[in-house]
């Protein structure tokens, strides 16, 4: 689906290396660009990969490529330097459990990663966090717009098990790179225009500080214009449980059941993780004053959530590491202990009015 996704985004160049489990996307792509006159290429190794991308970036391409945790790991220099550059690409994580080798269970480990730039320098990513295949088919496309928007990497955060399910999915419409918008950046040989350099080495400190406080202005435009969230029961919610992707989805379930049983339970769900959505849930964070963040890592966003609320609000984590997947009726039992404990059930100060 992904690689259907990308193809109908314009997507034309696929560059990557084996990793579960994100192994179909590999495979799917170096069939399917053959069909659209794409070019994929499996590189010798994840340092190639993403630096086959920068080429193709710079020469205007629609490029993507995918991996899973260790593999981005190897990435991080080149995505730093796509940042540096300015270039526009996308990049999927199917994020496996860590650290080290890990294993190929569904985790949410990567945040981090992803949301911190990873690499070196200040940069960042643009993270989407899907919850769904739908909304993964959907994010891809949108994923090659913003990356061609902003002149910028692209990331798409999913996970073990996203990688590896089947869903039903209605695709947009797809999209003829012709008829993209002309790039007046790209390196395509300058024989009837001015010379073009693309670099990010600026050995100069006050043009390097002057590249740097440019692409500060870019991300303040994207925070302004791109941070995506979706809320779901929280009107009456005495306590809100924020979760993205599929701790998001396992989150609904639970939610569902604790609400049959009368508890006043609300889903805060960032679909950006970069930029994350810290003014909504600032302003949710004044009349709900009981936030339970669910994870399936150790707890990273958390760290997001307790800067959004600034102490507004009492931030507890569920993280469950190491790719077990806890059930709804599991997350519902965590978010019922920690209901009443904090006496939500009561009216009055004690219930956290």
């Amino acid at each position: 689906m992904l690689g259907e996704a990308a193809v109908l985004a314009g997507c034309r160049y696929y560059f990557g290396y084996p990793i579960t489990p994100q192994n179909e996307v590999p495979e799917y792509m170096s069939r399917r660009l053959l069909e659209v006159g794409g070019t994929f290429i499996q590189a010798e190794s994840e340092l190639a990969s993403i630096n086959m991308v920068i080429g193709a970036a710079m020469a205007g391409g629609r490029v993507m490529t995918s991996s899973s945790s260790p593999g981005i790991s190897l990435k991080q220099e080149g995505i730093s330097y796509l940042a540096g550059q300015e270039l526009p690409a996308v990049i999927a994580n199917m994020i496996r459990g860590g650290p080290g080798l890990g294993n190929i269970a569904p985790s949410q480990s990567d945040y981090f990663q992803a949301t911190r730039g990873g690499g070196h320098g200040d940069y960042r990513c643009i993270v989407l966090a899907p919850a769904s295949i739908q909304e993964l088919a959907d994010m891809t496309l949108q994923a090659f717009d913003l990356a061609d928007k902003y002149r910028n990497p692209v990331m798409i955060l999913g996970d073990g098990m996203m990688g590896q399910m089947m869903e039903p999915v209605t695709f947009p419409e797809p999209v003829d790179p012709a008829k993209l918008p002309e790039k007046d950046w790209v390196l395509d040989g300058a024989k009837d225009r001015p010379q073009r350099i693309i670099l990010s080495m600026l050995l100069d400190p006050k043009i390097l500080e002057a590249h740097n406080y440019k692409l500060v202005r870019k991300y303040d435009a994207v925070r302004e214009n791109e941070t995506a969230w979706e809320m779901t029961d929280c009107d009456d919610a005495r306590l809100v449980v924020a979760a993205y992707g599929t701790a998001a989805r396992i989150a609904g379930g639970a939610i569902r059941r604790v609400r049959q049983r009368g508890l006043k339970v609300g889903l805060f769900r960032p679909k950006t993780l970069w930029p994350f959505p810290a003014k909504p849930l600032e302003e949710l964070s004044h009349r709900v004053r009981h936030i339970l963040t669910f994870e399936l890592c150790a707890g990273q966003m958390v760290e997001d959530v307790q800067l959004a609320v600034k102490g507004q609000a009492e931030v507890k984590l569920y993280g469950r590491p190491g790719g077990v997947i806890p059930t709804p009726e599991d997350v519902a039992h965590q978010i019922s202990h920690y209901y009443y404990g904090a006496h939500l059930d009561e009216e009055g100060p004690g219930g956290g009015a």
